[in-house]
């Protein structure tokens, strides 16, 4: 089920005097399956962009098609298209508002008209994709930890099945386990569950780790696109939009710069380890 935008332009507040450009013709292809890597500094319009991909807001201009249909066009049931691309906020637990968990993470499948016969079925498998026991169920989902109250968040949107799931900063806020564990479950939902990824995160180390493609974005437009390694290359040019490369890589290109033989195109820690280790050998 690929995503394709097409010349997409979006404006806040267009024609008021307090109107702002957040996208400029931007053109993309996300294909089933992928897992891409959407960074950029706050501004740059990566939130905007993927609220666009499931019809939560309309373009000024351009396209979106979901699996080769235009999403605006007349006829187009919008919660057909919520049901394929399931979008999760940033800080989703705040939206959580059930009596129990059980509540939460139903409530998604139920307004899509999922059978009540089929509800307890959705809610356990969902429950089951992100680690949580199901004797949680009638639990209230403010008694949880952050972690656990953010999968549940997470299991709200899994419960309707989308093909393709969007995640936008997902650990924002966590403590370092908390944060390995979404990680971890983002990284199962694309390898074990064959489900389309599209991140959306200012943490070169976390899109580094996961994403198979990187698409850079700054000033409401896409400025560079590529594997991990073929972004990671610019640095200079990242920093200069407000990013940079993961620290290990930097450490690498530091090497480098000062003369020893390394290979300066690694960006997860065991390659980085790899590459010291073979420095180590030849000192």
């Amino acid at each position: 089920m690929p995503i394709r935008v097409e010349n997409l332009s979006y404006t806040y507040n267009a024609g008021q005097p307090m109107e702002q450009e957040a996208l400029r013709n931007v053109t993309l292809t996300i294909e089933d399956g992928e897992f891409v890597g959407l960074i950029g500094h706050t501004g740059s319009g990566k939130s905007t962009l993927v609220q666009h991909f499931n019809g939560l807001l309309k373009p000024t201009s351009g396209k979106i098609y979901i699996d080769g249909v235009d999403i605006f066009s007349k006829g187009v049931s919008l919660r057909s298209i919520r049901q394929k691309v399931g979008m999760v906020f940033q800080y989703p637990e705040y939206q959580l508002f059930g009596e129990t968990v059980f509540e939460d993470v139903a409530f998604g499948p139920k307004n899509m008209g999922v059978p009540d016969a089929e509800l307890n079925d959705r809610v356990d498998q969902a429950l089951a994709l992100v680690g949580l026991d199901l004797s949680l169920k009638e639990r209230s989902p403010f008694e949880l930890s952050g972690g656990q109250k953010r999968k549940v968040a997470i299991a709200g949107v899994l419960a309707m099945q989308p093909q393709t799931l969007i995640l936008d900063e997902p650990t924002a806020g966590l403590d370092p386990k908390g944060r390995d564990e979404v990680l971890s479950l983002v990284a199962h939902l694309h390898q074990r569950e064959h489900k389309t990824i599209i991140l959306v995160s200012h943490s070169m180390e976390d899109v580094a780790r996961l994403a198979q493609r990187l698409v850079v974005m700054a000033h409401g437009e896409i400025v560079l696109e590529g594997t991990p390694e073929v972004v990671f290359r610019q640095a200079e040019y990242l920093e200069a939009i407000g990013l940079g490369v993961p620290q290990v890589t930097r450490l690498l290109q530091v090497l480098k710069k000062q003369g020893f033989a390394v290979d300066p195109d690694h960006y997860t820690i065991e390659a980085v380890e790899e590459e010291i280790v073979k420095l180590l050998e030849t000192m």
